[in-house]
C-alpha cells in the first residue's frame, strides 16, 4: 500500500505572484516576510511580493537577515523579535534557508510556550501559522515539502517536520528570480535537486507516483543544468530547472532523503561546502549500491545521466576538504546511525562510510 499527500497549491510561471494574488488574501491580513540580506532585493522578488501584498491590503513586516544554513539561535532571535506581532501567516522568500526558517517560525509563533528544540517532537503541537513559500533558487524544493533543516547549538544539522502543518499552503515559482544566480549557486542548488530526485527514486520508500516525478526531474536536470551553467540567461533552461527542483521536492516529501544527505551535512556545517555539492559528492556510490536491489532503476539513472561520476565532474563538482582523524571517526559514526540509512538501498558499512569521507579528504 502507498499514499500520497502534498497539500501545497503551486503557482508556476512568469509573474505568478501578480497573477495568483488572490491566493494571498486567503492566508490573512498580516504577514511576516523572512528573507536573506541581498538576493530577493536584487532579483525583484521582494518588490513583486510587497507590491502584491499592499495591493490587496495585507500588512507586512520584513526580516531580511536570514543566514545560510539557519541556526537555532537565529530562530530564537526571530521569535523574540516578532512574537507580539499578531501575524496571520509567514512568507519564506529566497533559497532553502528562508523557507526552512519560515516553517520553524510558523510553528513557534502559533505555539508561544514551545522552544526551538520542541520542533523535533511533532506531538507537541497541532497548529501553525499558514506558510507561503517563494523559491529564488532551483533548488531545494522546500516550497513543496514538510521538512525544515536547522543547525543546532552544537553545530550539527537537524531536520524536523510535521506531517501536515509544515507544508506551505501556497508556493509561487517564477524562474525570472533565478536569472542572476551565480554559477556556483546555480551548480550547488541544481545538484541538490538532482540528489533529491535520485535519492528519492532509489529510496526504499519510493512509490509509483514519486517515481514518475523523480524520472522527469532527473531528465530535466540532465538536459538543463549544463545548459544553464553555460548560459545563465537562458530563461527556458531556468524554468526547467525550477520545475525539476519542485518535482524533486514532491518526491522527497513522500520518500525523504537517503544517506547521501547525512554524509554531506558535516561538510557543509564544518567545512563550508555548499549543501548541494556536499551531498552530490556521494551520489555516484548511492547509485552503485542500489544496483543490487533495483538494477532497473539504476539502469534508468545511467541511461539519462551516463556515468554518474563523470556527469558530476562535467558540471564542475569537485569537493576536497581537510578532515582530521577525530572528525573522520565522529562523522562516520553519525552517518552510520542517521535515520536516513533505513531508506537507503545497499549496504553502507562503517568501512564504506569511512572510505567515502577519505575519498573527499584533501591529502
Amino acid at each position: 500500500m502507498w499514499q500520497y499527500f502534498m497539500p501545497t497549491k503551486v503557482y508556476f510561471g512568469e509573474k505568478c505572484i501578480e497573477r495568483g494574488i488572490e491566493a494571498l488574501r486567503s492566508l490573512g491580513k498580516r504577514a511576516l516576510i523572512l528573507t536573506g540580506r541581498r538576493s530577493s532585493k536584487e532579483n525583484g522578488s521582494l518588490d513583486d511580493l510587497t507590491r502584491a501584498l499592499s495591493q490587496i491590503g495585507i500588512e507586512w513586516e520584513l526580516f531580511d537577515d536570514v543566514e545560510e544554513n539557519p541556526t537555532f539561535a537565529l530562530v530564537r532571535n526571530i521569535v523574540s523579535e516578532y512574537r507580539d506581532g499578531s501575524f496571520d501567516f509567514v512568507i519564506g522568500l529566497g533559497g532553502g534557508s528562508p523557507m526552512d526558517t519560515a516553517k520553524a517560525i510558523a510553528v513557534l509563533l502559533k505555539n508561544p510556550t514551545l522552544n526551538v528544540e520542541d520542533l523535533y517532537d511533532a506531538s507537541r503541537y497541532n497548529e501553525a501559522l499558514p506558510i507561503c513559500a517563494i523559491p529564488t533558487t532551483a533548488g531545494t524544493g522546500s516550497e513543496v515539502t514538510q521538512y525544515s533543516v536547522l543547525t543546532d547549538d552544537a553545530g550539527f544539522k537537524k531536520g524536523f517536520s510535521h506531517p501536515a502543518l509544515t507544508f506551505p499552503k501556497i508556493a509561487f515559482l517564477d524562474a525570472r528570480y533565478t536569472l542572476n544566480l551565480s554559477e556556483a549557486l546555480t551548480r550547488s542548488t541544481g545538484l541538490d535537486a538532482l540528489c533529491h530526485a535520485v535519492e528519492g527514486f532509489l529510496s526504499r520508500r519510493a512509490t509509483v507516483l514519486s517515481d514518475l516525478y523523480a524520472k522527469e526531474s532527473i531528465r530535466l536536470i540532465a538536459e538543463n543544468l549544463p545548459r544553464v551553467l553555460k548560459d545563465p540567461t537562458d530563461l527556458r533552461a531556468r524554468e526547467n530547472m525550477l520545475l525539476a527542483s519542485c518535482l524533486a521536492g514532491m518526491v522527497i516529501s513522500q520518500t525523504s532523503t537517503t544517506i547521501a544527505h547525512a554524509l554531506g551535512y558535516p561538510l557543509t556545517t564544518f567545512k563550508g561546502i555548499r549543501h548541494g555539492e556536499a551531498t552530490a559528492a556521494f551520489l555516484d556510490v548511492i547509485v552503485e549500491q542500489a544496483m543490487i536491489e533495483v538494477p532497473e532503476k539504476v539502469d534508468f539513472v545511467r541511461s539519462v545521466l551516463g556515468d554518474v561520476a563523470k556527469f558530476l565532474e562535467y558540471v564542475g563538482l569537485n569537493v576536497r576538504v581537510p578532515i582530521n582523524d577525530e572528525e573522520l571517526m565522529l562523522w562516520t559514526s553519525r552517518a552510520k546511525n542517521a535515520p536516513h540509512v533505513q531508506w537507503t538501498r545497499g549496504n553502507f558499512t562503517e568501512e564504506l562510510i569511512r572510505y567515502l569521507y577519505e575519498r573527499v579528504k584533501l591529502h
